[in-house]
């Protein structure tokens, strides 16, 4: 991260608050590696809390100018204008990934507006705060296409996809993790979209150990796999992913359709496209999601990758 890069990031923060985003959207896309020296960076505005967060630990001249330039940015008109309440600052390459209070007050719990439909945050808490802001084109996909289908959501997280689902129609939508307490927030979001939850399950399980139970609640219309690229003890996902993919005939229906996504930039479209030829040869490849503007990536296979595949005789 370099110093001389830090104007570029005001000047661009001051144009993005001079007309707030009115649901939760990232700001500032450092990550795309399309701003030279700020690699490191993103910025999301999470509807009145804006959260900076560093990828990488920077060197203690950088941090100081960081913290000079986010004091100098809370002074200015277009901030107070804004209708922001704080400014966050969260480490995630230390342990933990710490937030700090830059600005304002913190509330631990965040309720944001995406595409209509409301979503709980959890700020502070862990590294990931419950919502991964790229992959707004690919809800607002499986809530264009869910109308009537069963859903099976894979690695479901805190449930966006089947918030979404539902939002659209779903007749049934399975949720599958190993984390218990993402599932719960999962359901609380469905709750806060006062939704009918008779209409959703919640598995707390290890995916390769409950193929049994999620084929008994099957076939699925709708498949979606959006996995970890990493998951210590569970998931690889270069060794694991292909296990999912050969699984997907007995699950599907006869027009079963796949939302496959991945999000490792050492990996391609190509790797889910072989993958499924290979292991699930009846799946055809229609197209790849956009993704949204505001991640926008020097490299387009760098980014999240997310498939739509067709089941065909």
């Amino acid at each position: 991260m370099e110093i001389s890069a830090l104007p570029t990031l005001e000047a661009h923060l001051l144009t993005a608050l001079t007309t707030p985003p009115t649901e939760v959207r990232r700001l500032f896309h450092g990550r795309g590696r399309c701003w030279l020296g700020l690699e490191q960076i993103t910025v999301d505005w999470l509807q009145g809390q804006v959260l900076v967060s560093l990828f990488k630990e920077p060197d203690a001249d950088f941090m100081a100018a960081l913290t000079d330039l986010l004091a100098r940015l809370t002074q200015t008109d277009v901030w107070q204008a804004s209708g922001a309440r704080c400014l966050l600052l969260q480490h995630r390459d230390r342990q933990g990934s710490p937030m700090d209070v830059v600005w304002g007050q913190s509330s631990d719990y965040q309720d944001v507006i995406e595409s209509g439909l409301t979503y709980k945050l959890d700020l502070g808490r862990n590294q990931n705060n419950g919502l991964f802001l790229d992959m707004r084109y690919g809800r607002d996909w499986v809530r264009e296409h869910a109308a009537g289908k069963r859903v099976l959501n894979l690695f479901a997280y805190t449930c966006g996809f089947s918030v979404a689902a539902i939002a659209g129609g779903a007749e049934f939508v399975v949720n599958l993790d190993m984390a218990k307490a993402a599932l719960s927030r999962g359901r609380d979001n469905h709750h806060l979209n006062n939704h009918d939850l008779k209409k959703v399950s919640f598995l707390g399980h290890e995916l390769f150990k409950s193929w049994g139970k999620v084929r008994k609640m099957g076939p699925y219309d709708l498949i979606i796999i959006d996995p970890p690229s990493f998951q210590k003890g569970s998931f690889a996902l270069t060794k694991d992913y292909q296990k999912i993919l050969r699984r997907l005939p007995e699950l599907l229906t006869a027009e079963g359709v796949v939302l496959a996504c991945v999000n490792d930039p050492s990996l391609t479209s190509q790797f889910l496209i072989d993958g499924m030829a290979s292991e699930a040869p009846d799946m055809v490849f229609t197209q790849r999601l956009d993704n949204p503007p505001e991640f926008n990536e020097i490299e387009p296979e760098g980014g999240l990758k997310a498939l739509v595949f067709e089941r065909r005789s």
